[in-house]
């Protein structure tokens, strides 16, 4: 399969590109703490959603790693994200770890129980290191948006200073995410998106279908001058069974997605 997306060296190649240009990579606790002394540069705000596969995270770490890069890393309570020396060798490298909270989903909508459960998972995560952001998981499957427990609670309480989806002007940064396993799986997301935006982006032509696609609006200039960029580390892989398992069961679920974004 030549050419293939979604593989550890196409994001290296990615990567190298990126620097070659001048962008300037951060974790999004840097962002969120030098704000007025990054607004001039090219920018690009480095996040990574370790849905799964925690092993395919400390892959893309060290590829980072090896590139001089940080990035923001956000881990889940569930097993298959959850893997202690896998978060441990993570920060020995220099990168950032969140809580990816899905707090909601995992007690129902109840926000007292909820709130619970995010304050003991946090003390959790900080055994690891001094989290000071977080990132709501999608959960496509419940019903329940985790974002909403801040309507009711403030983040901000617990020592957070940095939620994605709240502190980021994404009038003035520009949001690419793998969601779908595509650049523009918005239209089969049902939260990883910036709905405000998306339709001004559209309109601007900045929509990437492949990683090759990104690469090219890079080289010719035709890239925001700062972005956030989220992976899912799950999905990117030099393992040809592994690759081809992520693209079929990413391809089914995508329809699934696609019919419940068209039922709402």
């Amino acid at each position: 399969m030549p050419n293939r997306d979604f593989t550890l060296s196409k994001y290296k190649e990615l990567l190298q590109i990126m620097l070659d240009n001048g962008r300037k990579f951060c974790p999004f606790l840097s962002y969120c703490t030098q704000k007025e002394m990054l607004a001039d540069e090219q920018l690009v705000i480095l996040r990574h959603d370790v849905d799964l596969k925690a092993a395919n995270s400390l892959a893309t770490a060290q590829v980072e790693h090896s590139l001089g890069i940080q990035a923001s890393y956000y881990f889940r309570v569930v097993p298959q994200s959850n893997k202690p020396d896998i978060i441990k060798a993570i920060v020995g490298m220099g990168h950032e770890i969140g809580y990816h909270y899905e707090d909601m989903t995992i007690c129902e909508g109840d926000t007292q129980k909820a709130i619970a459960h995010f304050e003991t998972q946090l003390a959790y995560f900080r055994r690891f290191y001094p989290v000071k952001t977080i990132c709501m998981h999608g959960a496509p499957r419940s019903r329940f948006d985790g974002r909403d427990l801040w309507k009711q609670y403030d983040y901000h309480d617990f020592g957070i200073i940095g939620e994605p989806y709240f502190d980021v002007d994404f009038s003035k940064v520009f949001y690419l995410t793998d969601t779908g396993r595509r650049w523009d799986g918005f239209n089969v997301s049902l939260r990883d998106k910036v709905p405000v935006y998306q339709d001004e982006w559209v309109r601007q032509g900045l929509v990437y279908h492949r990683t090759d696609d990104i690469m090219r609006a890079v080289e010719n200039e035709n890239l925001p001058r700062q972005l956030m960029m989220t992976t899912h580390p799950q999905r990117w892989t030099d393992s040809c069974c592994e690759w081809l398992w992520e693209y079929l069961s990413q391809s089914a679920k995508n329809v699934v997605k696609r019919l419940m974004v068209g039922g709402r």
